[in-house]
């Protein structure tokens, strides 16, 4: 029986490291010069049919791209067919700190002598002290593309059932009910210890469970912003950045600190399996780069970088002259999906890839 075993181990270890192996696409460049509106996961699918894995592509570990600021466009993205990996030309990535590693001056880098300066010797080659002008964290390339996101990351999106209750409440305005941009509204329930600018909120559509039919939270409706002129009572805000006519009842939330401009993109350590409860601007189809809402949140083990695998639910066929009863047809996988903010209860997730419309109910599991 334990020879048993051991034959059985051996004879899975080649299919467990086959599946653990990246695949280079057929047609893939031996290297690629970055633009600028690249991101990672475009890079990465231009060499690898499985874009979604490219810390692993670029040969990282997920303690050393907490900050992946190392490619700026005009960069040389060089496949490595041996070890299936990516790297820089001329800038080999420091796995420790997740940046690229500093180069020795080249003949390209040599300037006018500096009066005074010393100069040095390397390689046979005379080099000279001289300015060098480095890009930006702001100019390197992005994980996924952020302006798909961007709206979504520092607004309230989702708000449990009567969170609002006990928020901050607008009761008037001055002069006039209807408020917009530049108009005074007067606030309750202030506090004086949490900043200036507040976001200004309604609910919205309640988000039901499409399996269990239980409501998992209600859609935020982000109306402007509100900055405090005076603390009282009743307090005294002006209105700015206004989306539409703002009234009496509505609540303010504390304007946000912000989101990580880069996600880590990975497979869930469990298995998940939600579903695609709604679909951002209310339309019942989406395409690529398109915004949707899953009925699964941290409290399922979903967070922020999760790679999901979409799939269409098989069709049911009738037995007929093949069968004796009727059977579903397996699922179908067409696309992915990127979670890029979590709630208790619900997701929101931007789809990268997809070979049909993702429709209301499809399958969104772990890859």
């Amino acid at each position: 029986m334990q020879k048993l075993i051991i034959s059985l181990i051996c004879c899975l270890l080649p299919a467990l490291t086959f599946a653990d192996t990246l695949s280079i696409r057929d047609n893939a460049p031996d290297r690629y010069v970055v633009v600028r509106g690249d991101t990672l996961w475009d890079i990465s699918a231009k060499f690898f049919n499985d874009p979604w894995k490219w810390p692993q592509v670029w040969g990282l570990n997920k303690d050393s791209i907490k900050n992946p600021h190392w490619i700026y466009p005009g960069d040389v993205v060089v496949l490595d067919r041996t070890s299936a990996t990516l790297r820089v030309e001329g800038a080999p990535l420091n796995v420790e700190s997740g940046v690229a590693a500093a180069q020795p001056p080249s003949q390209a880098e040599k300037r006018p002598e500096i009066e005074g300066a010393e100069t040095h010797i390397y390689n046979g080659i005379r080099v000279y002290p001289h300015a060098r002008v480095e890009e930006g964290e702001h100019d390197a390339i992005p994980s996924i593309p952020l302006n798909d996101i961007k709206p979504f990351l520092n607004q309230t999106l989702v708000i449990e059932k009567d969170e609002l209750n006990d928020a901050p409440v607008i009761v008037s305005g001055f002069e006039r009910t209807l408020l917009s941009n530049s108009d005074i509204a007067y606030v309750k329930g202030l506090p004086t210890d949490k900043g200036l600018v507040w976001q200004i909120y309604r609910p919205g559509k309640a988000l039901l469970d499409p399996l269990s039919k239980k409501t998992l939270g209600y859609e935020a409706v982000y109306l402007g912003n509100a900055r405090v002129e005076k603390f009282a009572d009743i307090s005294m805000v002006r209105i700015f950045g206004a989306t539409e006519e703002i009234y009496p009842g509505v609540r303010l939330v504390q304007a946000g600190s912000g989101y990580p401009e880069n996600f880590i993109p990975r497979a869930p350590d469990s298995e998940i399996s939600a579903r695609v409860m709604s679909i951002v601007n209310g339309v019942s189809m989406a395409g690529q780069k398109a915004v949707v809402i899953l009925n699964q949140g941290r409290r399922d083990g979903v967070q922020n970088g999760h790679v999901l695998a979409l799939y269409r639910k098989g069709e049911k066929v009738k037995g007929g002259p093949f069968s004796s009863r009727d059977f579903d047809l397996p699922n179908t996988r067409y696309g992915l999906l990127f979670v890029f903010r979590t709630f208790e209860n619900v997701s929101y997730a931007l789809v990268m890839q997809t070979r049909m419309p993702v429709e209301l109910l499809d399958v969104a599991q772990t890859p």
